[in-house]
């Protein structure tokens, strides 16, 4: 029998394996990096990859702030000047 081993008569998907089974293989590498953007995301730490991909996906004409310029700006926004503060 081809199919799905769960659904009777269900047709073979095309990564499916011998066994029916479909691999979920992910590389470490690739785990790691969404392990660390999930903990940036939590903590509210700057994610220089993602303003990257960010900029070539939506605005590929416009300059690009080095990780320096970039992280810099991060801090300025979070504990500028500009903020209210409580003392």
């Amino acid at each position: 029998m081809s199919g799905d081993p769960l659904v009777p008569g269900a047709p073979r998907t095309a990564g499916a394996e011998a066994d029916g089974a479909v691999s979920n293989h992910v590389p470490l590498r690739t785990r790691v990096q969404q392990i660390r953007r999930a903990c940036r995301q939590m903590f509210g730490i700057p994610d220089f990859e993602r303003y990257l991909e960010h900029m070539q996906s939506n605005h590929p004409g416009a300059p690009v702030l080095s990780e320096r310029e970039f992280h810099k700006l991060a801090i300025d926004r979070r504990y500028g000047a500009a903020r209210p503060r409580c003392c």
